[in-house]
């Protein structure tokens, strides 16, 4: 990897009499290892993030008719396919709430999850030129993505606001744990996302992988139905997944269902800051080679 050192480096050094050298104010050395996120870089390139988050936020909403209605009609119509094949035809359980706001509020939380996901995956390889020719922090490109998803999030969440009096559903202090849940979401995303974002570089094969993996992923994870609709036997297998635990907590926040099973979520938290970790370490250790390779 190549990073600036942060010594100081003079302006300028007096060589014999009179002659000046001037000296760079930036130094690039090759690092090797495992070095701490330098936040400081990451701070200096903020308006690079900025930029590539308001760029992204643009381009998937130039010449489409509907604009970022789409935001609101995707969760929407696949809410409503949830509630008739889960709630009316397999007649799950939704523990006392209806099955449409139910499954919307699962789908929230999802789409969060797979929209990092998937743009922070494909974020270097759909901006080879600038990583093949601009030097800058690379963590800034997937990074970025969190810009339009964040909009995303927070349309789906003012319409769920909409959605809760039409239900009679009233709001708890347990609205105020929501920021937690969202944040673990972003950090478990965000982990995957810098880990495939890497592989991808070397290995295309990622990018056609992971949209099959995120699918199955949909269905093992409690979006569109309950953990009490799972036979007790087999919830331990489902808990596994860590978004299990994230989902109903999420619920739980918005909806006010069942008590939450910390014990879960405090699995699902410990793994989401793992993920992360040991993704911006896989992403460290093979930027050193993204310019080339990609």
């Amino acid at each position: 990897m190549i990073q600036p050192t942060t010594e100081p480096v003079p302006a300028m050094r007096m060589v014999g009499d009179a002659k000046a050298v001037h000296k760079p104010r930036l130094v690039i050395r090759p690092v090797s290892g495992w070095q701490t996120l330098d936040l400081v870089e990451l701070w200096h390139f903020r308006s690079l993030f900025w930029t590539l988050g308001d760029r992204d936020l643009k381009l998937r909403y130039r010449q489409t008719l509907l604009g970022v209605i789409w935001v609101v009609l995707q969760p929407l119509l696949a809410a409503a396919i949830f509630a008739v094949v889960f709630g009316k035809v397999a007649k799950l359980p939704s523990d006392g709430i209806p099955y449409f706001i139910f499954s919307y509020a699962g789908l929230l939380a999802w789409n969060a999850f797979n929209g990092i996901l998937g743009r922070a995956s494909t974020s270097l390889v759909s901006n080879a030129q600038m990583v093949s020719k601009v030097f800058f922090p690379r963590l800034v490109l997937p990074l970025a993505t969190l810009v339009s998803n964040g909009v995303d999030f927070l349309v789906g969440l003012v319409l769920l606001f909409f959605l809760l009096p039409f239900y009679q559903i009233h709001v708890t202090t347990a609205l105020l744990w929501l920021p937690v849940w969202t944040l673990l979401v972003s950090m478990l995303a965000m982990g995957l996302g810098l880990l495939a974002a890497a592989l991808t570089v070397s290995y295309r094969d990622v990018q056609y992988v992971l949209p099959v993996v995120t699918q199955f992923l949909l269905y093992a994870s409690p979006v569109a139905y309950s953990l009490s609709a799972v036979p007790s036997a087999y919830q331990v297998f489902f808990m596994v997944n860590p978004l299990s635990g994230l989902l109903e907590a999420f619920r739980w926040s918005l909806l006010g269902t069942a008590s939450l099973p910390l014990n879960y979520v405090a699995y699902s938290a410990g793994v989401s800051v793992l993920v992360l970790v040991v993704g911006a370490y896989a992403f460290r250790r093979m930027e050193l080679s993204f310019a080339d390779v990609i």
